[in-house]
């Protein structure tokens, strides 16, 4: 009964939301003399705002979740427009509603544009740390580090492609794909042929990734783990593994899954630089005092749109970048995708390259 309630109540705010959003861009069409049939107006503006229920009733009507991804981003920053535009009309001498709204429009519009770019076009970035350990093979070994791609209709081959062109061009000793690697379903990633394009991934021990959340939320996992063993991917469940005399690498399982086993249970006893892949930054201390040498995670998406990272700053202890935590190094992305609206303002799509050097 409570979650009913608090289901009704959520319903009822976002409704309301979705109501004052819409009365701010009508207020702004009556000024322009473009307001016409208001039963169709609010018909469609709340057809779009539930488009993500709609989108799941049947399989046709899946397009629905591609609108609901772009009223995200028109929900947020729509809501903060809209408010900064009545606050100029109530609290000054200027209350042109024409001018006023034009105004918030065209900078929806503009940040619409910036967000796509900073989507679809990564960035590489680079790290350099030292371990207090030695490698019985390497002196030092560079490795790619990217997450969260949500590889899926709008996250797609095109940008799958990117990635892995800019991670071949760094002529990696190992990969890791640390969680969210598909966007719930691995459907499209079969439907569009991505693992042609994640077997062109070039390195000397290979590629290894972990589940994420959103694999979890797509329940169909063994599936996943298959297409991703045809694209040359060793997807790492609770394992522990020795790559040649390299290192130790282990892969935890997401925290959406309760069951998932402890890292004390995974940990070798192999003296060799060890490596941990957990998608969700929830826990750096655990790692730390068990010497894990470099833990990476993703997840955080650095917020994806301003200001949401100043939640997930708040959120979690390191929610992007590079951070030394007693003598692990610990690494966070914002990821090569994005989840939602296909944009990011204040935060943008990445992979790391970490050369590591051992001592």
């Amino acid at each position: 009964m409570p979650k009913v309630i608090g289901g009704i109540l959520l319903i009822s705010i976002y409704s309301a939301i979705t109501f004052y959003l819409g009365w701010g861009l009508r207020q702004w069409l009556v000024a322009m003399g473009w307001f016409r049939y208001p039963i169709l107006y609010w018909l469609v503006l709340y057809i779009i705002a539930f488009s993500i229920i709609i989108s799941r009733l049947h399989e046709s009507l899946r397009m629905f979740s591609i609108i609901h991804n772009y009223w995200m981003f028109i929900f947020e920053y729509g809501l903060l427009l809209c408010l900064t535009a009545n606050l100029v009309i109530w609290l000054s001498p200027f209350k042109n509603v024409q001018i006023i709204g034009s105004i918030a429009i065209a900078m929806l519009f503009v940040l619409s544009i910036v967000g796509t770019y900073l989507a679809y076009s990564p960035v590489v970035r680079h790290l350099e740390i030292t371990m207090d350990k030695k490698s019985s093979e390497l002196e030092s070994m560079k490795v790619v580090v990217a997450s969260d791609f949500h590889l899926g209709v709008l996250s797609h081959k095109k940008h799958l492609q990117r990635f892995v062109t800019l991670s071949n061009e760094a002529k990696p000793d190992i990969v890791f794909l640390v969680g969210d690697i598909v966007d719930d379903d691995p459907k499209w990633f079969v439907k569009e042929g991505m693992a042609d394009v994640m077997k062109q991934l070039t390195s000397t021990y290979g590629v290894y990734g972990v589940l994420g959340n959103h694999e979890y939320y797509g329940k169909k996992i063994p599936e996943f783990v298959e297409e991703m063993e045809n694209a040359n991917v060793k997807i790492l469940r609770d394992e522990t593994i020795r790559i040649d005399d390299a290192l130790i690498l282990t892969g935890q399982e997401d925290i959406t899954n309760k069951n998932r086993k402890q890292l004390d249970a995974l940990k070798s006893t192999d003296d060799l630089p060890w490596i941990v892949m957990n998608h969700t930054p929830n826990d750096l201390i655990t790692p730390a005092e068990m010497g894990v040498d470099f833990h990476m995670s993703g997840h955080t998406h650095k917020g994806q749109l301003w200001p949401n990272q100043y939640i997930t700053a708040r959120v979690f202890e390191l929610d992007h970048g590079y951070k030394m935590k007693e003598q692990m190094h610990t690494l966070v992305s914002s990821g090569f995708g994005f989840w939602g609206p296909p944009m990011r303002i204040g935060s943008r799509s990445e992979l790391w390259v970490v050369d590591i050097n051992f001592r």
